[in-house]
């Protein structure tokens, strides 16, 4: 599985980058209640930050709603995943626990406050790419609707869009059953390339520290957009 990010995203965000954590053998299943603990005090310690700072304060939020308005998106319609998750927590509308896979995600995108994504890699079917959308693209959401996609990043196999920093899709969900993981994590711009690196390593250690398996980090950007993943249990496209 060859992950590419395109040259629209690099002409629109020349310091663009994402995180790349690719996992194998892993366990997917209910967190332990030390990631449950965690994560419920995370949330709460950020309400009471919260009352005392506007969300437009926080940069992965500002760096994000720069990044939409570049690609020509209403970042007050779409707003970033990181975003929602810090809304409902002003209101007190905490996060319950999913799994140990999923909780991992959410607490990492509260704690780094950038959108991160996990996919189901044995659900993607051929490379992928990282783009903007166009008109007619779109998928059945996490958030229980279809969503049209237009202007905003994506990733997109062979068969379609799956992920975006907005909600990603019911095709790629994570489940118990999920042993193969394409985990990205939606940098901010400004992050210089080696702290890319570190945030992503450093997740990629805890994420196999609970869950098991093995972890691969990269970052992409400009300078070196694509990566080539063994990704053995993915799907081939058929005629």
């Amino acid at each position: 599985m060859k992950i590419e990010l395109t040259a629209p995203i690099i002409d629109a965000i020349p310091d663009f980058k994402l995180g790349i954590i690719h996992y194998n053998k892993t366990t997917v299943s209910e967190s332990p209640q030390m990631l449950k603990g965690r994560l419920q005090l995370f949330q709460e310690q950020l309400f009471f930050e919260l009352e005392e700072r506007q969300l437009t304060d926080i940069q992965g939020i500002q760096e994000w709603r720069a990044i939409w308005k570049a690609f020509g998106a209403d970042p007050g319609r779409y707003r970033s995943s990181v975003e929602s998750l810090y809304r409902r927590i002003r209101k007190q509308e905490y996060l319950e626990s999913h799994s140990s896979a999923i909780d991992l995600n959410t607490l990492f995108s509260l704690q780094y406050g950038i959108p991160t994504g996990m996919y189901d890699a044995s659900k993607l079917v051929g490379d992928v790419q990282v783009t903007i959308s166009r008109p007619e693209e779109g998928y059945d959401g996490l958030n229980g609707r279809y969503n049209s996609l237009n202007g905003l990043l994506i990733l997109k196999d062979q068969y379609s869009p799956f992920g975006s920093p907005y909600v990603d899709s019911v095709r790629s969900a994570i489940t118990e059953e999920t042993k193969e993981i394409l985990h990205v994590l939606y940098l901010r711009p400004s992050l210089p390339v080696d702290e890319a690196k570190r945030l992503t390593e450093a997740c990629g250690s805890m994420f196999t520290s609970i869950n098991g398996g093995d972890a691969a980090a990269y970052v992409l950007e400009a300078a070196d957009p694509s990566i080539q993943l063994p990704v053995s249990s993915s799907q081939q496209l058929t005629d």
